[in-house]
């Protein structure tokens, strides 16, 4: 299997969305129920550090950054989201992609990347963890996903290359 990493295009939408619909179907990826539009994803997202993963030209997983605050004193922390087609799963994608956006975040000058994990997805917790992100808190029924409180694990990595 060889997979090529690239900069997501906006062409690809319709497979990252398409991947994206499976994280939310899964109820253990995302507080989101409802597929955003291009335009409402592309706004929401950082430029630069989106990254698809490609099987024989077949999306198979995208990764990239949110901002986590508009303040100045934050430029450098962004907050990483990892998805893999369940087509996919179990064949390392999402590692791979985290690899290519922790590298690419560093270049781009982020020095903490930080991610907000259901504790029932322990493979993602596994995959962060294994990739230098520690836990750093819990945070108790923090969003209710219909009529359900969950819980949320916050990790984060420190660049050992930037804001040293």
């Amino acid at each position: 299997m060889n997979v090529v990493f690239r900069t997501m295009k906006k062409d690809d939408w319709v497979s990252v969305a398409e991947i994206y619909r499976q994280g939310i179907e899964s109820g253990n990826a995302t507080f989101q129920r409802d597929i955003p539009t291009w335009y409402e994803w592309n706004s929401g997202h950082i430029k630069t550090c989106r990254i698809v993963a490609s099987i024989e030209n077949e999306i198979a997983g995208w990764a990239a950054l949110t901002p986590v605050s508009g303040r100045c004193v934050y430029a450098g922390v962004a907050e990483v989201s990892v998805y893999v087609s369940n087509q996919f799963k179990g064949q390392k994608i999402g590692t791979g992609l985290l690899e290519r956006l922790i590298s690419e975040s560093e270049k781009e000058g982020y020095w903490t990347l930080q991610a907000s994990i259901f504790p029932e997805n322990q493979a993602s917790l596994k995959m962060h963890e294994n990739l230098g992100f520690r836990k750093v808190g819990f945070r108790e029924k923090i969003g209710k996903m219909i009529d359900i409180w969950r819980d949320t694990i916050l990790l984060e990595r420190r660049s050992r290359k930037v804001g040293t």
